[in-house]
Parts: C-alpha cells; structure tokens; sequence
C-alpha cells in the first residue's frame, strides 16, 4: 500500500432535517469525483467508501478493508441559505489527524467550497505522502441554478439505491434540475444512466428508453466533450444499441485517458477484453477496478465473471454465492451462477435454481433459455425439445435479443454448428447485442473448433483491442543543471529565511517563495531529496528545537513551548515527527 491512497467517508449531516442527508452525500461525492481526477493519486470510488456509512468500525479496520493509508471524514450543517462544512485527514496507520478545517460560506458558493476543499485535500496529502501533480482547480461550477443543483443532488441520492422504483423517482428528479438548467451536464449525465439501467433490466420499453439515454448523452457532450462519464455512456450505447464492439472500447478507452480512477469503465474494459478473449488485459483491469472499489457489488461480480471466463468454475461460484448472500435479486449474479452450474454438469440443480429465482431477477426468455440447455445437456429430450420449439418462436421477434443469444446457445449444444452459425448470421443482421456476450461464452465452447468459429470471431471483435497512444505529458521533472540549481536556492533560503518556522507554511506557499511552481517543487523534494514535504519542514522544526531546548538560556521555557517556538502547531506532530528523526521522545533525547 502506498501513501498516496485516500478513502473519502460519507460526510455526516448535522443538520437538524434528517432529509438534508442527500446534501452531505452529494458533497462527498463530489469531492471524490474532484480527488479522482489526480493522476497516481488513487481514490477509493463512492460505493466502497459508502459500504461504512452509519457502521462503527474503526479507521485502521476501514484503511484495511479498502487498502489506504489515509482518511477524510468531515460533516455537513446545512441552515437556511449558508452550509458549515468540516474535514479532517487521517493517517490511519498511527490514527494520526495531521490537517483538519472548516468552513462556513452561502450555499451559492458551494461549488467553490468544494474546489478548496478539493485542493486542500489534495495538497495536504501531496504534503504528507509524496509527489503527484495538481491542477489550478479540481472543481467547475455546474450550474448558476441552485435549485436545479439540489434537485441533482437529490436525484443521485436515490440512483444510488439501485431499485426500479428509486431509479424512476431519480428520473423524475432530473427532470426537474433540467427544466430549471436545460445544460446542467450532471443531471443530462445522471438521466441517462438512470434509463440505461431501466433499458438493460427492461423496467422500462428497451427501445423508446435506449432513445431517451441517446437523448441525454448527446446533449451531454454537445456541452462538455471532456467528460469521462459521458465517454462511458457512449460505449454503453454503442455496446448495446449499435452492436459495434470496437466503437463501445474506443469511447471507453478514452473514459480512462479522462479518469484513470473511474472504476466503472475499468470494468466495462475488463468485461470487452473477457467477451474477445484477451484474459491477461481482463485480469489486469480487473484488478485496477478492485484496488479503486473493492467492496462494490458490481466490482465484485466482474471478478466473478473474470473466473467463469476463465473456467474456474467453483472459486466464480463461491464469489457469486458471497454476492447473492447480501443481495439474493443480484440479476447477473443469478443468471452466472446458473451458467456455472451448467458448466459443471450439475443439470437438476441449475433447474431448482431457475424454479426458486423470482419473476423480477429472471426475464422470461432467460429463465426458458436456461431452461433448456440444462435439458439439452442433461440428455432430457422430451422437455429439451418443447423448450427448444417455443425458443425457436419467441426468436423470430427481432427485438427479442435474450432469445436470439439462447437459441445460438441451444444449437450450439445440440452439436449443430451449420445451425448455429445460421442463426448468428441472421442475428447480427438484426444487431442483436446480447450475441457479443454469447458468441464467446464458454456455453458455446463446442463450436470453437468448428472453420467458421474464427471468421465469426473476428467479425463481431475485430482486430485485437489496444488502447490508444496519447501525447505524453509535460515533464514535470528536471535536467541535472536545473536540480543543482533549484536545491541550492531552496536550501540556502530554508537556511538563511527559516521559513520552517511559520507554523502554517504550506509547499505551495514555499513555492512561491523560492519561485518554483508547487508540482517542481514537490517533485524536487521528493525525488531529490528524498523526504515527502512534510519530513523536509519538520526536519529543520526539529534541528531548531534541539538548538533551542540544549541553551540554557531556554531553561524556563516547557518542551511544548520550545516546540511552538520551532514552528510546530501541534503536540502530536512535534512527537511524532521528533521520533521518526530521533528515534526517541523528546525528553528522552534531552537527557541523554
């Protein structure tokens, strides 16, 4: 674990209305999506940081659990027109609070709140962990409606339930902040994923609902290109409304260039990399969604996922079985545990399974196309070949794309490739989206050693999934002439200026002062010197303390006080910081 490793807690509301819980949510999530954007600066995504509101369990077990070195946790009053909001950061190795602040502004300045917020945060842990770049701003203002803004905030409050009947209300509520900002990019983004959720579990009319997600993202990057969401969406729809496999892993590629810490496009690229074969690049993303939000039920069922591609049968079957524990109506998590089982070759079990799922886990076709490869493979031919005939005639409707990956599926295990591969032709003129996830299930393994497997294969993937070169950054880094330079300025001034012994000196206000940009200067320190910023200031705080406490002039003067005088803030600090350097305590020191 490295220490440049945050997870963002939900923020409490103080607020005396309980309602207001949506404001505090929205406000820490905001600062995570803020914190995100910093590259190698890895941020905890919302659903793991979430998993612990209103649970006490200690930060050290929470730093464990989601694999960081520090914490923010902070609270939200909102009153009227003004909101008090409070943060603290924390080492959780040594539960050690090493910057804590608040403010209290009008609710019309929250998006700049959020933006020094944000910045602190971010150059605080720069200052305590090490080097990594920071913009001018994290945060832009949304929106000059404020109304519109709560309405967003309070729509986002119940997507995050993840329930039909929740995702409507969050329908409804975007709908308001629209008719109050037509161009708020968040809530354009947010209805459209709401509708995408409602389209893909058909809560809603697949089609008339795709059109309405189309809607919204278009609108969405008509204002705002840049954004890594609206990428995300547009492989989303490319994946299942265009049947364009390597459209869907273009615009997704481009998500991570915006975000690298998005998990949700770190998923959707592991899930395109599983569906063409590629299980090292899989595994890889995989792995990056998990270490940025591992407790994330959706997070959790890709690794799932990655171990059914990967025919590991049993160890993806006790993944899915820890998943349904928490949440039985699990869709994916019901319906790849039954693949699992067919896999396996336990055929009456994948059919008890089907039987005791309940209506709104299972689509009908799903559940008959389950259905009948178990009786396929079982060898049951009599009820194999009724379910086969009403598969057979529920496929002729061209928007019955469950049916159309089922049928493909049964011929396939029927050992009759030629009927197979039939079908698939008149399937994929019909853009029948779900085939990119059959074609190459391991349901469908049979076929792949069939001629026509390879042709199909690069017809529906393509060529082999890269991602895209970029124009490499600015070197932020020095030649050898600029490093001896910039040390020599920034050593005599530490000597000669003891800026040290200001207790509120930040690296940015040092940088101004030697006339080096923040991120050289961190780099410098880091790099060069060795130290992170806050061990570079506080080694020179505690040379100033021994020179002070060892004068006997000083005599009357307590620890405490001489540690003030040497430009710590804090008790705490000065003794942690004096033993790192020391390797003793103060009094310890003094009187040996």
């Amino acid at each position: 674990m490295t220490d440049s490793t945050i997870a963002v807690l939900p923020f409490l509301n103080m607020s005396t209305e309980k309602e207001n819980e949506y404001f505090s949510d929205g406000i820490t999530e905001e600062i995570i999506n803020a914190l995100a954007q910093i590259n190698n600066l890895k941020v905890i995504s919302r659903t793991s940081s979430f998993y612990f509101k209103n649970k006490e369990v200690p930060l050290k077990e929470i730093a464990t659990q989601l694999g960081v070195a520090n914490i923010l946790e902070g609270s939200v009053r909102f009153a009227g027109t003004r909101v008090r909001i409070t943060a603290q950061l924390i080492q959780a190795r040594d539960d050690f609070h090493f910057w804590s602040e608040s403010w209290d502004r009008g609710i019309e300045n929250i998006f700049e709140v959020q933006d020094e917020i944000s910045l602190l945060i971010a150059e605080r842990l720069r200052e305590q962990s090490g080097h990594f770049e920071i913009g001018d701003h994290l945060v832009e203002k949304q929106t000059e409606n404020m109304d519109a803004y709560n309405y967003s905030l309070k729509a986002r409050f119940h997507f995050n339930r993840w329930n039909p009947v929740d995702m409507q209300e969050s329908i409804d509520l975007y709908k308001k902040a629209l008719e109050l900002d037509p161009e708020h990019v968040e809530s354009h983004i947010g209805i459209a994923d709401a509708y995408s959720f409602m389209a893909t579990t058909e809560f809603m009319p697949r089609e008339e609902t795709w059109a309405l997600n189309v809607k919204h993202t278009r609108k969405a990057y008509e204002l705002d290109p840049k954004n890594a969401a609206v990428h995300y969406q547009l492989a989303n729809l490319a994946f299942f409304t265009e049947f364009d496999f390597h459209k869907a892993a273009t615009y997704n590629f481009r998500a991570l260039e915006l975000m690298p810490n998005y998990p949700n496009a770190q998923q959707f690229i592991a899930f395109l990399y599983l569906l063409c074969g590629d299980m090292e690049k899989a595994k890889y993303h995989v792995e990056l969604a998990m270490r940025i939000d591992p407790l994330n039920q959706e997070t959790l069922f890709y690794k799932a996922y990655y171990d059914y591609r990967n025919a590991e049968y049993e160890k993806a079957l006790a993944r899915l079985g820890a998943i349904l524990k928490r949440n039985p109506l699990n869709i994916p998590a019901n319906i790849v545990r039954a693949y699992c089982l067919l896999m396996l070759g336990r055929y009456d079990e994948t059919l008890s399974v089907m039987d005791e799922i309940p209506e709104e886990v299972a689509l009908p076709d799903e559940r008959l196309g389950i259905r009948c490869l178990a009786y396929i493979l079982k060898g049951d031919r009599e009820h194999s070949g009724k379910c086969f005939s009403t598969l057979t005639r529920k496929a002729k409707d061209e928007s019955a794309f469950q049916a159309h990956s089922y049928l493909f599926l049964a011929y396939a295990n029927m050992g009759k490739p030629d009927e197979a591969f039939a079908w698939l032709e008149d399937a994929i003129q019909l853009k029948s989206s779900v085939l990119l996830l059959a074609f190459s299930d391991p349901l469908a393994e049979k076929l792949r050693e069939d001629p026509g497997y390879a042709d199909f294969h690069y017809r529906l993937y393509g060529d082999e999934l890269k991602a895209p070169s970029h124009t490499p950054k600015a070197d932020l880094s020095l030649d050898d002439a600029a490093v001896a330079e910039y040390s020599r300025r920034l050593l005599e001034y530490m000597r000669n200026e003891q800026p040290y012994l200001n207790p509120g000196l930040t690296l940015r206000g040092l940088a101004s002062q030697v006339d080096i940009h923040p991120n050289k200067l961190s780099w410098l320190i880091n790099q060069e010197l060795n130290k992170n910023y806050n061990e570079f200031i506080n080694h020179y705080r505690v040379e100033h303390f021994k020179n002070l406490a060892t004068d006997p002039g000083n005599a009357h003067i307590s620890l405490i006080g001489l540690a003030y005088e040497s430009g710590f803030n804090s008790k705490t600090v000065f003794n942690t910081y004096f033993k790192k350097e020391t390797g003793m305590t103060p009094s310890e020191y003094l009187k040996g």
